[in-house]
């Protein structure tokens, strides 16, 4: 069962109106923990620095063979730098990543609340695996953005200051050299932005194509290798891989490029630096000393061409996270309705304390003259006069296209009539909150999720207070009462990733089986038997039929099977679909 199936058959538009609240997930925004890493980073990175510099300056003082005690304040202090180094750094990856991680737990949760009421009617042509690969990944880019843009820009420019400072407390022309190296990275870090600005979104189509192409083989590798197909199907993910490493070349080609340029500017500097110095007036020690700067700020702020990179990455992480979370729902809530819960016909009061489904006796469904479009550029299905009352069989049939996702979208209120009237036990739909339509309908799709869980967390989601006797039920009723009676575990085996696989067959009766747990009383099926044969697919639906038989139920398919077990056939290739009830 699915509350919420990947569905739909166009891409979506959103309204130009966009809620503030469900961007912020999607937002780059530096924290306190993330500037106060970064104050730590600064100090790890000065420390480097002083390092180097300090280093220098006592190699060369030892080779002047010195009473040994002038030497023992440099040797402190470059044991002490050694020390702060990896302990200021250990600090700032301890505060960072512990604000990072929090962040991320808070933003998933404030994105997947976000991504319900878009599902699914604003998510277009996108698959289940597009959707999570593309919303994990941009959010886990936009959230680490704080530790790999934020922290090393405060970092660096502290430690680029101090440097700059050290060096012209010497020598002001030393100094100036300094801060043209600063200067120089900084160019050199938007070069990196622009390049990679640049390349990105092509580089992120291309590893798009990949994953949808190995998706779509891997997932119909048997269909491929029934018609002979595993070539075309092959060639078909070389051209995305090859696609794929342009992409990847020219990106690569702009990186190399801006490294040798900071290389190059750190030589400059180093060798300019050696030229200014005066030897004579500062001693040979100091003056290995300011050489070593420049070495130093370069060595330390190379890495800021790959925060750069970072940045841009999650520049467009955001903006593609804003672009789907920035949509209105296709419905919403009426103005001024409580959706905690309505009295309505034929339902007891909504208790939101308890995580059980409302009991409902009845849910007259009608439409009247109903029609409903994805984009409201065209309409995608109706106008449609329906009669659905309780008990009622309906199949639903047409060519592809004609508007059966659409229609059971309506039905499950996934989408809103645009013209017309959906009505509920005579009351119209968009005058009652959605928790009152939805808890109404189960939807079985024509692939059921199977979570990497038991068997009995797999169908409790569907009611998670009921009891063991109530699971067993359940797959009795859809079919799998010798199949679960058979599995080492009972309802404590384990499913999915890692556990007990299931056939198509089985995963369809799975979802069955949630439907029947759920205890809604309109169910409808998207093509339940889609990738079956045609054995378990008759055996299929006449399970699935004589479990819900007192149920209302609605299935959409394109195989024959069991149609003659419903009590009317709606045919929406026709130019007047109607019912026809079957003899």
């Amino acid at each position: 069962m699915s509350i919420a199936p990947t569905a739909g058959t166009t891409d979506r538009t959103a309204s130009p109106a966009v809620p503030e609240g469900r961007l912020a997930a999607a937002r780059l925004r530096p924290t306190r923990a993330t500037v106060l890493g970064g104050l730590l980073g600064g100090a790890a990175t000065s420390a480097g620095i002083a390092l180097t510099a300090t280093s220098g300056w006592l190699v060369v003082r030892a080779s002047e063979r010195p009473v040994l005690l002038t030497l023992l304040a440099a040797i402190v202090a470059v044991r002490a730098f050694g020390m702060a180094r990896p302990a200021f750094r250990y600090a700032e990856r301890l505060v960072t990543h512990d604000a990072a991680l929090a962040d991320l737990a808070e933003r998933r949760t404030a994105v997947w609340s976000a991504l319900v009421p878009l599902t699914p009617a604003r998510l277009g042509r996108r698959s289940r695996s597009e959707v999570l690969t593309g919303v994990v990944d941009d959010l886990t880019d936009v959230v680490e953005a704080e530790v790999r843009v934020t922290v090393p820009l405060v970092s660096s420019a502290l430690a680029g200051l101090g440097a700059t400072v050290l060096a012209a407390a010497f020598s002001p022309a030393v100094g100036a050299v300094v801060a043209g190296l600063l200067v120089a990275v900084a160019a050199g870090c938007a070069l990196a932005w622009w390049f990679e600005s640049r390349s990105r979104d092509e580089l992120l189509a291309a590893r798009a194509d990949v994953a949808r192409v190995s998706d779509l083989v891997a997932r119909q590798a048997a269909e491929l290798q029934a018609i002979g197909a595993e070539a075309t199907a092959l060639g078909w993910l070389d051209d995305a891989h090859d696609v794929l490493a342009r992409a990847v070349r020219r990106q690569s080609l702009g990186r190399a490029l801006v490294a040798n340029l900071l290389l190059l500017a750190t030589a400059a500097a180093t060798v300019a630096a050696a030229s200014l110095v005066d030897v004579a007036a500062l001693g040979g020690p100091v003056a290995a000393l300011l050489v070593l700067v420049p070495v130093a700020v370069g060595e330390a702020l190379a890495p800021l061409t790959d925060t750069m990179r970072a940045l841009a990455r999650a520049q467009g992480s955001a903006d593609r996270l804003a672009a789907v979370l920035g949509q209105e729902p296709a419905v919403t809530d009426p103005a001024g309705v409580d959706p905690t819960g309505v009295d309505r016909p034929g339902t007891a009061p909504s208790d939101t304390d308890s995580a059980e489904p409302v009991a409902v006796d009845r849910a007259d469904v009608r439409l009247a003259a109903a029609t409903a479009s994805w984009t409201g550029e065209r309409t995608d299905v109706g106008p449609l006069d329906l009669d659905l009352p309780v008990g009622t069989h309906l199949a639903v049939v047409g060519p592809n296209g004609s508007g059966k996702s659409t229609l059971l979208a309506v039905l499950a209120r996934h989408l809103d009539v645009t013209g017309g009237a959906h009505r509920v036990d005579g009351a119209d739909v968009r005058s009652l909150p959605l928790e009152e339509i939805r808890r109404l309908v189960a939807v079985v799709d024509d692939e059921p999720h199977v979570f990497a869980s038991t068997l009995r967390e797999n169908l409790r989601l569907a009611r998670p207070a009921a009891a063991d006797d109530d699971l067993r039920r359940a797959l009795v009723l859809a079919g799998l009462g010798p199949w679960a009676a058979g599995l080492p575990d009972g309802l404590d085996t384990a499913l999915g990733t890692g556990g007990r696989g299931l056939s198509g067959g089985e995963r369809t009766r799975l979802g069955v089986a949630r439907a029947v747990l759920s205890d809604r009383p309109v169910v409808l099926l998207d093509e339940p038997t889609a990738h079956l044969d045609h054995a378990t697919a008759v055996s299929v639906t006449d399970d699935v039929l004589e479990a819900l038989r007192e149920r209302t139920v609605v299935l959409v398919g394109h195989r024959p099977e069991g149609l003659d077990r419903l009590d009317a056939v709606l045919d929406l290739g026709t130019a007047d679909p109607v019912p026809t009830a079957k003899e």
